[in-house]
């Protein structure tokens, strides 16, 4: 409310958000917040003791129905740890859902899907900024992941046998510095070239949107390098 004007304090938002039925501010990483401003408001008589406890009850029912508050021993996650986590059989079911999710909108000649057994006697080529950096390929609020456990697109098809070229063209989503001249050399002694581009968290995130839906960079342009 303070960033769109609609108060003009700290103290000012924490009175009206808990007199409107506010109860939780995300406040993560904030050296000042609303929400150490309630003793004060409370003080002055701006919101009530009662009102207070209204606000709080809920949210520690919840956490309470959570199980936040039981010992350890009690908590059936307490004991998982990576060999659980990263089983084969749950490794499995995160690939079935990743294959599942995605879509196709255009399938020339049926290129789609490779199979394996056809790709070591092809020359490939794995290009874009998304192509072989693992930092930029989890969105916002993605959990840090395990190295070991990430594979990238040139990874990925590595694995499978393929005769994998790379280059990134640009380093990052951003694109400013764009090596055209590595990028076609790599792309013209291919049989078959896969273009990795996209935004990441480096160009929109939650409080950092993009000025419009156009590729980042010359993104757009190392695409229609790599097609010409």
């Amino acid at each position: 409310m303070l960033g769109h004007h609609y108060t003009h304090s700290f103290l000012e938002t924490a009175v009206a958000s808990v007199n409107a039925g506010c109860n939780l501010e995300l406040s993560y990483g904030m050296r000042n917040n609303v929400f150490m401003h309630i003793p004060q408001a409370l003080a002055m008589g701006n919101i009530t003791l009662q009102m207070l406890r209204d606000r709080v009850r809920p949210l520690f029912y919840t956490r309470m129905r959570l199980g936040e508050f039981d010992p350890p021993a009690m908590n059936p996650y307490s004991s998982l740890d990576l060999s659980v986590v990263q089983s084969p059989e749950h490794r499995n079911l995160s690939l079935e859902a990743a294959v599942k999710s995605f879509v196709l909108l255009k399938n020339v000649r049926g290129t789609l899907p490779l199979r394996a057994q056809d790709l070591p006697g092809q020359r490939l080529a794995v290009v874009g900024p998304f192509a072989d950096n693992p930092r930029v390929l989890f969105g916002d609020y993605a959990p840090v992941p395990e190295p070991q456990y990430i594979y990238t697109p040139r990874r990925g098809l590595e694995m499978l046998g393929a005769n994998v070229s790379f280059r990134a063209g640009c380093s990052e989503p951003r694109c400013q510095q764009y090596s055209r001249a590595e990028l076609v050399r790599v792309v013209g002694a291919a049989d078959l070239v896969l273009i990795c581009l996209g935004t990441g968290v480096d160009v929109e995130t939650e409080a950092k949107d993009r000025s419009d839906l156009s590729l980042p960079g010359h993104q757009l342009e190392l695409l229609q390098d790599a097609v010409q």
